[in-house]
């Protein structure tokens, strides 16, 4: 498929997406990698990106360096030294932070943190999906695990959709890591995450955000599917950008990954 994400004009409202970021080697998986390029490649270009990774929780709201050039945070260990080599130059996007800060409630002052970089779960998938790096992209903390909370910063940054800005929850919709017998891309699936992904890929699919935000008391598979759940509650942020929380999401990307669930969903 041709990489249209890097060539066609902006002409639509973008939409809001939760995708599953994986670990650096997801930059050698093949199948991984040519899906998340076919479903940039059907998007609309972005004009901006904001992105909320499960890797920067800060309270107040925080957003990363803006000048060009964006360094990137290596927050991971035991890996090839390539990926500690890796780069992602991209566009300034100060414009954009103060666009998002204004949008921030008085009583929730924001916070420009003008030495922090991309971390991987920002770059690693901008990279596969946005290769070119000619994207000003501004990353946004993850300042609480509350549902409500975080919907309601979603629906702040919703407006930024009609100006071409694609809103990115990131996180991992299974990651119960300490509970995983094997780090292998085809390892065996536990049972914790395949209960956890066809209750969420139902709820996803009835448009079902009670049931979505219940998960602590109603998804099974937990709390082994996420014995912290910062890598699940970006989904919130994306579902408050929507236009419709409560409308069926398009689950683009699906399957498993090291056992995990790597399912992914688009929000009109």
């Amino acid at each position: 498929m041709p990489d249209r994400a890097d060539t066609a004009p902006y002409d639509a409202r973008m939409p809001a997406l939760y995708i599953g970021h994986g670990a650096p080697p997801l930059l050698d998986d093949p199948v991984w990698t040519s899906q998340l390029r076919a479903w940039a490649g059907d998007l609309p270009r972005p004009t901006a990106i904001v992105i909320v990774s499960a890797h920067w929780e800060s309270a107040p709201v925080s957003l990363s360096a803006t000048a060009a050039r964006t360094p990137l945070v290596y927050d991971f260990g035991g890996f090839a030294q390539k990926y500690y080599e890796m780069t992602y130059e991209t566009p300034d996007a100060s414009a954009l932070a103060d666009r998002v800060a204004a949008m921030m409630p008085q009583t929730e002052p924001v916070h420009q943190h003008v030495s922090r970089g991309l971390d991987h779960g920002a770059w690693v998938p901008l990279k596969i999906m946005y290769p070119a790096g000619d994207i000003p992209v501004l990353q946004m903390s993850l300042p609480t695990q509350d549902p409500e909370r975080l919907l309601a910063l979603g629906r702040r940054l919703g407006p930024l959709r009609d100006e071409g800005v694609l809103v990115i929850g990131s996180g991992f919709l299974t990651h119960g890591l300490p509970f995983l017998r094997e780090f292998r891309i085809d390892a065996e699936v536990p049972g914790w995450s395949r209960d956890f992904d066809a209750w969420a890929a139902d709820a996803l699919a009835r448009g079902d955000v009670d049931e979505l935000a219940a998960y602590r008391s109603r998804a099974p598979g937990m709390p082994y599917a996420h014995p912290t759940v910062e890598h699940y509650t970006p989904l919130f942020v994306a579902l408050g950008a929507s236009s419709d929380p409560g409308a069926p999401g398009e689950q683009v990307v699906d399957g498993y990954w090291m056992g995990l669930s790597k399912r992914s969903v688009q929000l009109g």
